[in-house]
């Protein structure tokens, strides 16, 4: 059977089952109930697991477990592909997670299994919705341009594919937040460029990326997922929690932001 194998695993994330497995548990463990709280969509890190993953499983956790449905996780392009899509089932070390092959006819983006093989953004969400929600299936999106325009209309494609399909969908937004700058300026940045977001209001979070220069890599994806979140219904963001590299390292001169978003 044809399958994207696994490009990161042994760096980004364990490849051994037992020690992924362990190390996703922990990630949860002691995360507090979030009751009610059913994210339509969230904004979740794709650095290695040792950096990010704790933030990662705070931004999973809006979601109730029980989820079956479809997660459309849209992942920038780190290589320059156009945006596409993946059709094909999806390999992590703790098993074969599926594509919603109906869900991805409908979004009517072109197919490209090789610029989705090497690429981290969309490999390292998976294990996680294994883990997690093991019924259910993914629609991998890779973003390619990012402007408002590309944004808005990938937003419309994915609702336009849920009401053709009627699947019950919830949305994953991959991107760090600053990159390689000092862990001070990552955060005036990141959290002044993620305000906007409380109030779902992309136009103003386009313009604060663009006036501090924040080097987020999937500002294109947030925006795609808290429109089409909007046109669910959604009302506002919640910024779960913030963290850097430099809190795992030590290193505060040369951080990356991570972040984990609830829209709601």
């Amino acid at each position: 059977m044809n399958m994207r194998s696994c490009a990161v695993a042994g760096m980004f994330y364990p490849r051994d089952p037992n020690h992924l497995e362990q190390l996703l548990n922990r990630f949860f463990t002691g995360i507090p109930d979030t009751g009610s709280t059913d994210a339509k969509g969230i904004v979740v890190p794709h650095a290695g697991y040792i950096y990010s993953g704790a933030v990662a499983a705070q931004a999973y956790a809006e979601i109730p477990a029980e989820f079956s449905g479809t997660f459309v996780v849209i992942g920038p392009s780190h290589r320059g592909f156009l945006s596409a899509a993946s059709a094909i089932p999806w390999e992590t070390p703790l098993g074969v997670v599926d594509t919603d092959t109906a869900f991805i006819k409908a979004l009517d983006i072109e197919i490209d299994e090789a610029a989705h093989a090497t690429e981290h953004s969309i490999e390292v969400q998976v294990p996680f919705i294994k883990y997690r929600f093991p019924r259910a299936r993914i629609a991998p999106v890779m973003m390619g341009e990012q402007d408002e325009v590309e944004a808005a209309a990938l937003a419309q494609k994915i609702v336009a594919a849920a009401g053709t399909t009627k699947r019950e969908i919830r949305i994953v937004a991959s991107s760090d937040f600053s990159h390689y700058v000092p862990e001070s300026l990552a955060r005036e940045n990141d959290l002044y460029a993620i305000e906007p977001l409380r109030t779902l209001n992309t136009g103003e979070f386009f313009n604060r990326i663009r006036s501090r220069r924040v080097s987020a890599c999937g500002y294109g994806p947030i925006a795609a997922m808290v429109e089409a979140c909007r046109a669910f219904g959604a009302s506002e963001g919640k910024l779960v929690t913030y963290a850097t590299s430099g809190e795992v390292t030590g290193d505060r001169h040369e951080v990356v932001g991570y972040a984990a978003i609830a829209v709601i």
